[in-house]
C-alpha cells in the first residue's frame, strides 16, 4: 500500500498525471515484492515470539501421529507393519523418553472410536492457513503411513482423499502428489535393494557427492522413475525437469519448513525428500 502511495505522490510531483500513474505502477510493483519477501520470510509468524512457533510445532507433532493412527486403523485394525512403521518414523526423527510418549499417544488417540478426524485436520488446517507447503508436507506425510506395508488399501485412500479436502487441496493435486509420492516409495525401495545388494557381495555403494545419496555406479534408475518422481510426464522438456525440481526443493527446504512450523524432529523428513529429488534432477542431467 505505502508502495503505491509514495509512487503516486513522487510521481505527480515530477510528472504531474503521467507521472503519477507512472509511480502508482511502480509502487505496486514495489508492493507485490515487499510482499512476496514477507512471506517467504514467515508473514506475521516472524514478529511473533518464539513460543508461537513451538505451539505450532506442537500442533503439527500431535496432529501429524493422531491422523496417522486414524489412517493406520482404517482396514478395522492396525497390523504390525503400520506399528512397525510408526515405531520406525520415531526413531528417524530421535523421539526418546517424553516425547516418544507424546507421539504414541496421539497415535492412539487416531485409534479411538469417538476420534475426530474433521475436527483434527480442521484445526491443523486453520493453525497453518496459507503455509502451504507444511500442509502438503502434513498430506505426504498419512500418504506415507498409508504406503508403509507397500499396497494403498481402498479405505485408506478414501481416508486419505478426505484428508486432502479437509485440508483444502484439490482432487488434482491430490492426485499428483499420490502419484510422486508411489514413485518415491518405489524409489526407496529400489535404492534399499541396491544397498543390500552391495552389503552381500561386500562392495561399498558409491557415494553421490553433495546429494547425500548412495546412487548405483550404472544409475540404476530410468528416466521414467526419475521424471515420475518430479512428478513430471515422459514429454517433459529439460525446462520442464528445472522448474520442477526447483519448485519441489523450495517446498520441501528443511530450514524453511521449521521456521513455519515443522518440528525439528521431522527436519530429517524433509531432508531425505530433498536428496530424492536431488538424485532424480541428477540423474535426468546426466541423462540428457
Amino acid at each position: 500500500m505505502w508502495g503505491k502511495i509514495l509512487g503516486f505522490c513522487f510521481g505527480f510531483m515530477f510528472g504531474k498525471i503521467f507521472g503519477a500513474i507512472l509511480g502508482l505502477y511502480l509502487g505496486h510493483l514495489f508492493d507485490k515484492s515487499l510482499k512476496n519477501n514477507f512471506d517467504k520470510a514467515g508473514g506475521f509468524s516472524s514478529l511473533f515470539s518464539g513460543d508461537d512457533v513451538h505451539e505450532r510445532q506442537a500442533l503439527f507433532f500431535s496432529s501429524c501421529f493422531a491422523v496417522m493412527g486414524h489412517i493406520a486403523k482404517s482396514n478395522g485394525r492396525v497390523s504390525e507393519i503400520h506399528i512397525k512403521a510408526a515405531n520406525l518414523f520415531m526413531d528417524e526423527m530421535g523421539l526418546k523418553g517424553e516425547e516418544r510418549r507424546e507421539a504414541q499417544h496421539a497415535f492412539q488417540s487416531g485409534k479411538e472410536s469417538d476420534f475426530s478426524l474433521k475436527e483434527t485436520v480442521h484445526d491443523f488446517k486453520e493453525r497453518f492457513a496459507k503455509r502451504n507447503d507444511l500442509i502438503q508436507l502434513f498430506l505426504e506425510i498419512q500418504i506415507q503411513m498409508a504406503f508403509s506395508d507397500g499396497v494403498l488399501a481402498e479405505q485408506e485412500k478414501q481416508l486419505l482423499a478426505e484428508v486432502s479436502k479437509q485440508l483444502g487441496i484439490s482432487k488434482t493435486h491430490f492426485a499428483f502428489v499420490l502419484k510422486r509420492y508411489q514413485a518415491e516409495f518405489n524409489f526407496r525401495k529400489q535404492q534399499q535393494r541396491f544397498n543390500q545388494q552391495q552389503q552381500s557381495q561386500g562392495q561399498s555403494s558409491s557415494y553421490r557427492e553433495g546429494s547425500g545419496h548412495h546412487v548405483p555406479p550404472n544409475n540404476n534408475m530410468n528416466r521414467a522413475q526419475a521424471l515420475a518422481l518430479l512428478g513430471l510426464n515422459s514429454d517433459a522438456t529439460q525446462r520442464d525437469i528445472k522448474v520442477a525440481y526447483r519448485k519441489l526443493m523450495s517446498q520441501h527446504h528443511p530450514d524453511k519448513l521449521v521456521s513455519q512450523g515443522l518440528p525439528k524432529h521431522m527436519m530429517e523428513l524433509a531432508v531425505k525428500k530433498s536428496q530424492d529429488i536431488q538424485a532424480a534432477y541428477e540423474y535426468l542431467k546426466k541423462s540428457a
